[in-house]
């Protein structure tokens, strides 16, 4: 089996029933691995999140941004990723008083994967007011399912193990322009986010389109990175459209070619015969 702290998949032995089969037919399948990753910051934890060990570096960087823990990518001064027995360190020094403000807000999360909210110190933490987003761009109605159809083919963990979450960024004029997996609906946005930052592009330009549903987790995330539009697979909780409605975020959801809903602001979808959404 593979060396579960580095690689982000594992071989495992499994058996497969049929209807007709006399009896379970043994073999192998290969799975998404998952393992516990902690984001650390001058030496102190701050979460502990179940990933899949991939794209690390972006996932530092991207859930630094997205829990407001730094402005930009410049106030991590150092970022060493330091696999354990146990799992992985994601040891982070920033700067100085960035690492002040850390110290007034200190918290600690821990949780499956799929969580997103563990251990935040108050109640009214999870529902923190949002920026509102820029004005984006306006998304021709057949690029919903174009960008599903780019993200299929570049989902390599998903196609290999059928079960992973991805989340990507699709521009209007350049299509998908970045990709990332984990097991973890919200890791894959924050890794997202960290790639986005890190490879200079402008979130305002395009929309964040993700394999999941979507919790209100996903809304903050893409509001606090600055897109405009977040496009998803499966259904939103009502929480969710309440929050994208009230940042200005434009939520598609429900998205399976060739139908999708659009939830709020759908302003940001014209018809490709030119007129806009209602």
């Amino acid at each position: 089996m593979a060396d579960t702290l580095t690689s982000p998949t594992a071989l495992c032995p499994s058996w497969s029933w049929q209807d007709a089969a006399p009896a379970a037919a043994p073999g192998e399948r290969l799975l998404p691995e998952e393992v516990p990753v902690a984001l650390t910051y001058g030496r102190a934890t701050q979460a502990v999140m179940m990933a899949t060990p991939a794209d690390l570096e972006d996932f530092a960087i991207g859930f630094s941004l997205t829990e407001g823990l730094v402005a930009s990518p410049d106030d991590i001064l150092e970022l060493e990723i330091r696999p354990g027995p146990r799992g992985i360190e994601l040891r982070m020094e920033l700067e100085e008083s960035r690492q002040a403000a850390l110290a007034e807000r200190r918290r600690f999360m821990a949780g499956p994967v799929g969580c997103g909210l563990c251990g935040l110190d108050s109640l009214e933490a999870t529902l923190r007011p949002l920026p509102a987003v820029p004005a984006g761009p306006r998304l021709p109605a057949s690029a919903v399912a174009a960008a599903l159809d780019a993200m299929a083919g570049r989902q390599a963990l998903h196609r290999a193990t059928q079960g992973a979450h991805a989340a990507g960024f699709w521009h209007p004029a350049r299509g998908l322009l970045a990709l990332r997996e984990d097991v973890g609906r919200h890791n894959a946005l924050d890794k997202l986010v960290g790639a986005i930052r890190r490879q200079g592009l402008d979130p305002a330009e395009g929309a964040v389109v993700m394999t999941s549903r979507v919790s209100v987790e996903l809304v903050q995330k893409t509001a606090l990175l600055g897109a405009a539009i977040l496009v998803a697979v499966s259904a939103p909780t009502a929480l969710a459209v309440r929050s994208a409605e009230a940042c200005g975020l434009t939520l598609v959801a429900r998205a399976r070619a060739p139908r999708f809903e659009v939830f709020c602001h759908a302003h940001r979808l014209v018809a490709d015969d030119g007129a806009g959404g209602r």
